[in-house]
């Protein structure tokens, strides 16, 4: 085996010994060879280090790191100071990688080498636990299927499902990870494209997502929408509202309403608010006047964040504004 490997798996591991011998499996069995696994054991209480450890003498090319107990932030950034390969592929103790996963995200990387890093297609398992919303997600993330559209759709939801990210290791390391109390996953991916990296998806479903109802992002309220709604606030008010106060804001259902109190906290209030309901039009809603489509004209100085939960009546708002000549990311932008 080579001294340096190509890619380094990094893997956080708490408390997993239900599902982590059949992720080192999927992981021992890729199709390309030269990697190493970086498995972080966060101080877990179960056996999940002793399947960890007997994986290590096992396998040379699996490396435990034993730590305090600290949280999966401070876990994953433990792991990526021992990362030693130019690529370096997430992983969740819970998941299961298809055996080309690293074979196929690599030759994406290696072909294009302006691309910061490339997620994948995903299926979640199991089926009887998926509600109609995880299958919806499911679909939405599968149909990434143009760099643009992740930039695009980065204010809806994270358009790449972190477990099925590989990134290069220079990039990752620039900006490491960070406990904002929100999740780590959406706030790294915002901040990348941020910078401007490029992001990309591998058209094949090469990760298997566990979504049982003890997943952390089940039961941390990290992972509440709130927390989502608050992080997108964050960097919508430092991009695309960075210049003005003011914004018009389409929708004023319960996603409109909670962007603008979480943009609110930032100074940012809309002067105007696209509504379809008749009863509405016209009136003031928090100091906003209520106009319909057709009078978006008179407002064309200001940026326009539509909130609208759905992708059909998304789709139609996007048509709309395509005929009125909105460029969206530079017009308009889709925060759901």
């Amino acid at each position: 085996m080579p001294s340096t490997p190509e890619i380094s798996i990094l893997l956080p591991v708490f408390d997993a010994a239900n599902t982590l011998p059949a992720c080192l499996s999927s992981i021992a069995r890729q199709t390309h060879a030269n990697w190493e696994c970086i498995l972080v054991d966060d101080g877990s209480t179960d056996e999940s280090r002793a399947i960890a450890c007997r994986a290590e003498r096992d396998d040379e090319r699996i490396r435990v790191i034993e730590t305090p107990h600290r949280g999966l932030v401070p876990a994953l950034n433990t792991g990526i100071d021992h990362c030693r390969g130019d690529l370096v592929a997430r992983m969740d103790a819970d998941d299961l990688m298809h055996r080309e996963r690293l074979e196929r995200q690599a030759e994406a990387l290696a072909a294009e080498p302006a691309l910061a890093g490339v997620g994948s297609r995903v299926r979640l398992f199991p089926r009887k636990f998926l509600t109609a919303g995880m299958r919806n997600y499911e679909r939405w993330i599968n149909g990434m299927d143009a760099r643009e559209r992740i930039r695009a759709d980065r204010f809806v939801e994270c358009p790449i499902l972190h477990p099925t990210l590989m990134l290069r290791r220079d990039v990752l390391r620039a900006h490491r990870y960070r406990d904002r109390g929100w999740p780590e996953d959406y706030d790294l991916l915002l901040r990348l494209q941020q910078a401007d990296h490029e992001l990309a998806v591998v058209p094949h479903r090469l990760l298997a997502k566990r979504c049982a109802p003890e997943r952390l992002s089940q039961t941390d309220d990290t992972y509440a929408i709130g927390r989502f709604i608050a992080c997108k606030a964050e960097f919508l008010a430092a991009s695309f509202l960075e210049r003005t106060a003011d914004y018009v804001l389409w929708g004023y259902g319960g996603t409109g309403r909670a962007l603008r109190r979480a943009l609110a906290h930032h100074g940012k209030t809309p002067a105007a608010i696209v509504e379809l309901h008749p009863g509405r039009i016209g009136n003031r809603i928090h100091g906003a006047e209520v106009i319909e489509p057709d009078a978006l004209g008179g407002w064309r100085q200001l940026p326009l964040v539509v909130s609208v939960a759905g992708e059909i009546p998304r789709a139609q708002i996007r048509g709309n504004l395509a005929a009125r000549g909105w460029r969206e990311l530079f017009d308009y932008v889709c925060a759901a």
